[in-house]
This record gives structure tokens, sequence and C-alpha cells, in this order.
């Protein structure tokens, strides 16, 4: 099982680029695009800057746990 997030659905809109979104949520843009590539997992401090950047959203609707496939 992977925790994954809905972070990148909900920022369109919300905020101009991803740029602005990781500014928000306090964290790099590196870590945001790595993110958003899979390229890194979902941590602390990604979860606690989501909140920051999305505060009228509960937990549930900003992540969820996804089944991994036998290629992941």
């Amino acid at each position: 099982m992977k925790l994954k997030t809905r972070v990148f659905e909900l920022c369109n809109g919300k905020y101009r680029n991803l740029v602005e979104l990781a500014q928000t949520m306090e964290i790099s843009k590196d870590l945001i695009y790595c993110v958003r590539r899979g390229e890194r997992g979902i941590h602390g401090r990604f979860i606690i800057g989501a909140v920051k950047a999305f505060p009228g959203y509960k937990l549930d609707d900003l992540f969820y746990v996804s089944e991994e496939s036998q290629n992941e």
C-alpha cells in the first residue's frame, strides 16, 4: 500500500502554479515536483504543508491509501 495525495488536483484554481503551492506549504519546489512525479514518498513535512495550504480540508480529503500493483 502507498500513501497518495489529491493536493495536485485541488490546487487547480487555488494556486497559480506548483511553486506558489510549495511556498504556501513551506516546502521546496523540488520536493513538490518529486512527489508529483512519484520520485519521493509523502512524509510528515508534506502532510503538514498540505494542511496549511488547504485549511478547509480533512486529511481524508487530501490523502488516500492506494494498493500497489505488481509493476510498481
